[in-house]
């Protein structure tokens, strides 16, 4: 399972809203556009698939596979972590549109067992430049799935090897996040 939690409407939530007006099963208000946001964050658990695309589940099936009262402690940390998370870095100039986080059991407590709040994992856009309507200018891995979008690859086999501009553009994003959030220049 992945556990996402959606402050805008984005990616997967954005495509799959617009098919069925829901994203993993919750109904969102009709008449949003890309990269809105959302009234209240929401979240949209999805399978971890083993080859392929992850594929967007309601809650009420993620509580049917791991039962109700462990769906609802994910669910509360999710949404709890995603809101102190996208406070501070609204404070910098950063939104937080999605994020997504993976969790394990240690015996009976539940542990994070993935990084967090990456541009791995989050999507990361700069406040000063959010416009609804559009995909946003990111400081995350969208600009790698963009240039990849762009190319013939079919999205089936494996990606093809990126250009050194491609790695050398994503690295000075992933440098600029890192500095925006944590005002350190270095590693």
């Amino acid at each position: 399972m992945e556990c996402v939690v959606r402050g805008y409407l984005a990616g997967s939530g954005w495509n799959e809203y617009q098919e069925t007006g829901k994203t993993s099963g919750v109904k969102l208000p009709k008449g949003l556009v890309e990269s809105d946001r959302l009234e209240e964050p929401v979240f949209t658990p999805s399978t971890k698939a083993e080859a392929g695309h992850d594929l967007n589940i309601s809650f009420k099936e993620m509580q049917r596979l791991v039962g109700s009262v462990l769906a609802q402690k994910i669910k509360k940390v999710s949404l709890e972590l995603y809101q102190k998370a996208s406070l501070h870095a609204l404070s910098e100039g950063i939104i937080i549109a999605d994020t997504k986080f993976e969790f394990g059991l240690a015996g009976k407590e539940l542990v994070l067992v993935d990084e967090i709040f990456t541009p791995d994992s989050s999507r990361f856009w700069p406040k000063a430049t959010y416009a609804p309507g559009k995909g946003q200018p990111s400081l995350d891995k969208q600009f790698v799935r963009d240039y990849l979008l762009s190319t013939p690859w079919d999205r089936n086999s494996p990606p093809p090897p990126l250009p050194p501009q491609i790695i050398e553009q994503t690295a000075q994003r992933y440098m600029e996040i890192y500095r925006l959030l944590t005002g350190k220049n270095e590693l």
